[in-house]
């Protein structure tokens, strides 16, 4: 593990092992090797006890509505491809029988995902389809403008449901506001699931803690807000929004923690 935003693949895989129910994620606790393991969980106390002690909650529900989207996206048009940006750990292409699959991330998560995926497969814990690893530097222009070329030709004109989770936040606001539309720029009917922090949370309390613990770890401090506004404008449809207490009401019957005690992570579809 790197003390950088790559980290964060980390703690989310560690929060979707604990809740993989929850999550729809039988996959998620294969993903971390057991020689690593037990440094992962320990990663992960560290963060609840200086941060908050529900990242397993949040990151589990916003897995569950995505992959509940896709899910969705399958049934009206089975060739649909999956793109998921700053894919991290999680196991979509795998759960879901799509016709073609990519993964973006940076390049250190890509490669150890790309070798841990080798060892699964060889282990037959996961199946011979072949998924795309792709190592990008999102804040790069010219990487992103390369991307998206890439993205189109892996479409061939086939639809596109394209994921951006638990990334956009990270980003300086043009490389993050560039990242969510780049689902759109490759094809306009191109279904788009992003995670992202509401302007008004910007001041949240739980945020703050969160910066204070990643400015430990070389994690950029900057971070970027959005709005449904700058997301209808970015994607060009009307954007259907889920807040942690929304998807606690769907998927566990009520609100068992207050949105003032999480990480505000908001879940936006828009699209088909």
């Amino acid at each position: 593990m790197h003390n950088d935003v790559g980290l964060t693949a980390y703690l989310v895989n560690e929060s979707r092992a604990r809740r993989e129910e929850l999550a729809a994620d039988p996959l998620a606790r294969q993903w971390i090797s057991p020689e690593q393991r037990g440094a992962v969980r320990d990663l992960w106390d560290e963060f609840a006890a200086s941060v908050y002690p529900h990242d397993d909650l949040v990151v589990s529900l916003r897995g569950r509505i995505i992959r509940d989207t896709l899910t969705r996206a399958l049934e009206q048009r089975h060739d649909t491809v999956l793109v998921v940006c700053g894919a991290g750990f999680s196991s979509y292409p795998w759960l879901l029988p799509f016709a073609a699959a990519m993964e973006v991330d940076l390049p250190d998560i890509v490669s150890t995902k790309r070798r841990r995926a080798a060892e699964l497969r060889a282990a037959g814990v996961l199946d011979q389809r072949e998924v795309e690893h792709v190592a990008a530097d999102l804040n790069d222009p010219a990487a992103r403008r390369d991307l998206l070329d890439r993205i189109r030709r892996f479409a061939a004109g086939r639809p596109i449901a394209y994921v951006a989770e638990g990334l956009v936040f990270y980003l300086p606001p043009e490389h993050a506001r560039a990242v969510t539309g780049l689902g759109v720029s490759a094809g306009p009917e191109t279904l788009t699931v992003v995670s992202y922090w509401p302007l008004a949370a910007a001041d949240h309390p739980v945020l703050s803690a969160q910066r204070r613990w990643f400015r430990k770890r070389s994690v950029p401090e900057d971070a970027t807000y959005l709005t449904t506004g700058d997301l209808s404008a970015i994607l060009g449809n009307p954007v259907d929004n889920h807040s942690p207490e929304d998807l606690q009401r769907r998927y566990l019957g009520e609100v068992v923690v207050p949105e003032t005690e999480l990480i505000p992570e908001h879940v936006a579809v828009a699209g088909k």
